[in-house]
């Protein structure tokens, strides 16, 4: 069966194929099928909301069974900020150092700085059925970013049980609790009988 993942990242694609290990299952990214758009607007108001509407958008435009996911950062103390702006917290055109900049001087003597990681991944087919999970990530902000072993908010989060950042923690290690693989794990176990 062949399953296209809304992503142009290889790396992620072996992940993903890592984590579900399901026989005969081919995955594609979306540089693997021509006449996909460009981009799909996330605009929705959830990570749901924005998960769903790249399955869908893909899955009609290839006639393939599609994934896709949407996931950001969650902090207590900022009422669920950044969320699902969580790439352009800084703007539309920032980078990861100016949204952990942002984070950072939001967070400026805030003493409550539990947060999470969160991901919700959809699978649409092209019969019209779709299907959610989530997955999650506590931790906590750091007061300054630490470590390379990583990209977005990884040098400001520490995982619960952890005094080391995402960025400073071995990759294996941080995919075997993160966001993305606890929902890959979910999805492994929920959709097995639609992706056999």
């Amino acid at each position: 069966m062949k399953l296209l993942v809304a992503t142009r990242n290889k790396h992620k694609l072996e992940e993903i194929l890592q984590i579900l290990k399901l026989e005969n299952l081919e995955l594609l990214c979306v540089d693997d099928v021509d006449g996909l758009p460009e981009d799909v607007v996330e605009d929705a108001e959830t990570f749901e909301g924005n998960a769903l509407k790249k399955a869908r958008e893909l899955c009609q435009a290839s006639g393939l069974w599609t994934l896709a996911d949407d996931s950001g950062l969650e902090v207590d103390a900022l009422g669920m900020a950044p969320g699902v702006y969580s790439a352009r917290y800084a703007g539309e055109d920032c980078d990861h150092a100016a949204n952990n900049a942002k984070l950072l001087y939001k967070l400026d003597g805030v003493a409550d700085r539990r947060a999470r990681f969160r991901c919700v991944m959809a699978l649409c087919a092209p019969d019209g059925k779709e299907w959610t999970v989530a997955g999650s990530c506590e931790g906590r902000i750091l007061e300054e970013p630490r470590g390379t072993n990583g990209f977005g908010y990884d040098p400001l989060f520490a995982p619960e049980g952890y005094e080391q950042s995402f960025a400073e923690l071995d990759s294996s290690l941080k995919n075997s609790m993160s966001h993305r693989g606890n929902a890959l794990k979910k999805a492994a176990v929920e959709w097995l009988a639609q992706l056999s």
